[in-house]
């Protein structure tokens, strides 16, 4: 029998051109987005290692994922986005309101009362009709008005892992009793609530309500193993608080101890955000954790974006909330605002851009490389340090300089009101408190050595200008009513002196003799000989740029003999160390919550320690006469009586030393020219509404700037001619080939 020829693949040829069309294709276009995505009302940004691990209101308390509750929720007030100082504003309030004070005996007070007077503060905010929540299947009903998804099994859950898997979407009005249970939510046992204790300390009644919510709790978790991940729907509509109720529909009244003239501040801040419970409930429901849905992922906001897409560790995508009741764009502003163009678009409705496009960015550089190519609109929406950076480049490089003018780019500069501070956890029996007076002594001694080692100066004023900034002498920044830093004769005098006049850090000798008296000649244990290690938290993974600083900060602390040993995680982790009191020696930043020294001094507030109540004193720090200054403070106007107390607890804070005052940093932002509105601000978080794009003039200059690579055509071609001829000699052999001669059967 005769054998055939082997037939050819079909198809091999084309497929072959196909990838190489394809790989022309990509060679030509090295965007990292789809194609035609510059030409969309779509502004692109970064985020830095992690996901955010809480967009839940009652939790979120870290600056990363404040990009993005800030576009999602929207609380009581705001701030004004052009004027400063700045001024609060109402946002789903109908307005500002001034509380009312009583007494002992409930008789209505003054404005002008004295604090030892009140006894009650009593807030009635009118809330603004007509508000809606965004399309969420928690408020789908059915045709009988029942909610539709509020009843699931797991099964019926099924693979589901976004809102949007589920085929209805309903909205409703937001109501006073929003506020009510999201003010209430603060008592939770379920989750984080780094302000409880700060909440619980005014508005009368949370303390014992947030008693009364555990033992309940308990109740409903008694039969569950503890590690289950589903819990039942702990309702707080169940259990009345004295401090907050829903006088009707859109009044909203909430009752504090005494008086404190920061609540409004609070109110501008999403832990004021409304909560329907219709988003408790559902998230509640079987396998919803397990299946990534929560307020953690998927929060349920008012505000002008919602939350599209969430793929951990990848890409966030915010798309405009059809919902959203529109906010116009300010008329008023500074002086130099109009000139900037930043009232042009007065008037208009906002927000302007349809989608936020967030992409993970592990390393500076590559983020930096985008930017200048045109990639990336803002290189993170929320960080306040590229401005700075970005004009250190232009200032080493003329080459550079001349890139940056010649591509427009925008590096508005700021005064921040925030502080970079290397603090010790003070639960730690070696740099901590202390267990006896003698040991409380030598750890103080301990740390006062090490604020003087670490040279601010050096490191963030000279080697690390990118992100640096001015030494600290005291927790409270620039900028701020009772801050001195920068008056003639302040400095702290643990770490400095004046010489000759001039104000400068204290000698290295001073700071071996203080380390002597802790017990550590030379950086080893006077008992046991044994060299001194110390452990350094540091809140980022070691990327090239951060691991030069830490290599920096580990010289300071050899200056004294002492070992330090990096304990670097990503953020996330970070936060699980700091809750658990795992923590030594960590580094940590703050940008101001609102423009008040209270918003800093409450990072050393007793009641407020991270490891004991989920506050943010990361440091643990205790002092009584510390915290008795800080409750005096808090109900305190600006003026003589507020400065007296904060030079107090500066000193304090000076000679206990839980801090290195570290720097306060200078600020600056970056923006491409096509981005307009963009105006610097630690404060004003929900800036993205403000931002306006032109689309088509991106489009234009990334291709300008990034015109295609022509050397893979040569490749494609000679590959093709390849082709061509392996072809040609396969159908000339086929052409060639004869068949061969039957064979004789056997």
């Amino acid at each position: 029998m005769s054998l055939p020829l082997l037939p050819r693949p079909p198809g091999l040829l084309p497929g072959l051109l196909l990838g190489l069309l394809l790989g022309l294709l990509s060679a030509c276009n090295n965007s990292p987005y789809p194609v035609g995505a510059e030409r969309e009302n779509t502004l692109f940004y970064s985020f830095d290692e992690r996901s955010p691990r809480y967009l839940d209101p009652t939790a979120s308390y870290a600056n990363p994922e404040s990009a993005y509750t800030y576009q999602i929720y929207e609380p009581l007030y705001g701030y004004h986005y052009l004027k400063r100082p700045y001024e609060l504003i109402a946002k789903a309030a109908a307005a500002v309101v001034q509380p009312r004070f009583i007494d002992a005996q409930g008789q209505t007070l003054p404005a002008d009362a004295s604090a030892d007077k009140i006894a009650e503060s009593i807030y009635d905010i009118p809330i603004r009709p007509g508000i809606k929540f965004q399309p969420h299947p928690a408020f789908a009903r059915d045709a009988q008005g029942q909610l539709l998804y509020h009843k699931l099994s797991r099964e019926a859950l099924g693979a589901k892992r976004s809102p949007f898997d589920f085929a209805v979407q309903g909205s409703r009005e937001l109501e006073a009793e929003d506020f009510v249970y999201a003010l209430k939510r603060h008592a939770t046992t379920r989750i984080e609530a780094p302000v409880f204790s700060v909440f619980a300390e005014y508005v009368i009644g949370l303390k014992e309500y947030a008693e009364q919510v555990k033992r309940e709790d308990a109740k409903l978790l008694a039969d569950l193993p503890p590690d289950s991940r589903d819990k039942p729907f702990l309702d707080f509509r169940r259990w009345p608080l004295a401090g907050a109720q829903a006088l009707d529909k859109y009044t909203l009244r909430i009752r504090l101890k005494g008086k404190y003239p920061q609540w409004s501040y609070w109110l501008a801040m999403p832990f004021m955000a409304p909560v329907p419970w219709e988003a408790d409930a559902f998230y509640a429901q079987p396998g919803m954790n397990e299946n990534g849905l929560s307020l953690n992922q998927w929060p349920i906001g008012t505000g002008p974006y919602l939350m599209a897409e969430f793929v951990r560790d990848r890409r966030h995508v915010m798309r405009r909330n059809p919902n959203f009741r529109g906010e116009t764009y300010p008329c008023e502003g500074m002086p130099e605002d109009k000139a900037l163009h930043l009232l042009d678009d007065c008037g208009k409705t906002m927000p302007f851009i349809d989608t936020l496009y967030v992409t993970i960015e592990k390393e500076r550089v590559p983020r930096k490389e985008k930017f200048k190519q045109g990639y990336l609109d803002v290189p993170e929406i929320e960080r306040p340090e590229w401005g700075v950076e970005f004009n250190n480049d232009a200032e080493d490089s003329d080459a550079i300089a001349k890139l940056y003018r010649e591509r427009g780019f925008n590096f508005p500069l700021m005064t921040d009101i925030s502080t970079w501070y290397l603090g010790f956890n003070m639960l730690d029996p070696v740099v901590g408190q202390g267990d006896t007076p003698e040991q409380h002594t030598k750890n103080r001694k301990l740390r006062q050595a090490i604020a003087i080692a670490v040279d601010w100066e050096e490191g963030y004023g000279r080697i690390f200008k990118y992100k640096g900034g001015v030494a600290a002498h005291s927790p409270v920044p620039p900028g701020l009513f009772g801050s001195r830093e920068g008056e003639p004769g302040f400095f702290n005098p643990v770490t400095h002196r004046l010489l000759d006049g001039k104000l400068v850090r204290r000698p290295i000798e001073d700071a071996r003799q203080l380390l002597v008296e802790a017990g550590y000649p030379e950086g080893r244990d006077a008992r046991s000989g044994k060299p001194l290690l110390l452990n350094y938290d540091f809140q980022r993974a070691l990327t090239p740029e951060f691991k030069s600083e830490n290599d920096w900060m580990v010289k300071q602390f050899a200056k004294l003999g002492i070992q330090l040993e990096i304990r670097a995680t990503d953020f996330n982790q970070y936060q699980d160390k700091t809750v658990k009191g795992r923590h030594q020696i960590f580094w940590a930043g703050w940008l101001a919550d609102y423009p008040d020294a209270e918003n800093f001094m409450f990072l050393l507030y007793g009641p407020n320690a991270k490891s004991k109540t989920n506050g943010e004193n990361i440091a643990n720090y205790e002092n009584p006469a510390f915290d008795a200054l800080y409750r005096q403070l808090q109900g305190l106007a600006d003026g003589p009586a507020k400065q007296a107390v904060i030079d107090q607890m500066v000193v304090i804070a000076q000679q206990d030393s839980p801090w290195c005052m570290g720097f306060f940093p200078w600020g600056g932002l970056a923006f491409q020219q096509w981005v307009h509105n963009g105006k610097p601000s630690i404060l004003i978080r929900d800036m993205a509404k403000y931002y306006r794009l032109d689309p088509a003039q991106r489009a234009q200059l990334q291709a300008r700037w990034n015109p295609p690579v022509l050397w893979p055509l040569g490749l494609v071609g000679l590959a093709l001619l390849a082709l061509a001829g392996l072809a040609w000699r396969s159908f000339r052999a086929r052409e060639r080939m004869t068949a061969r001669p039957p064979q004789k059967a056997i």
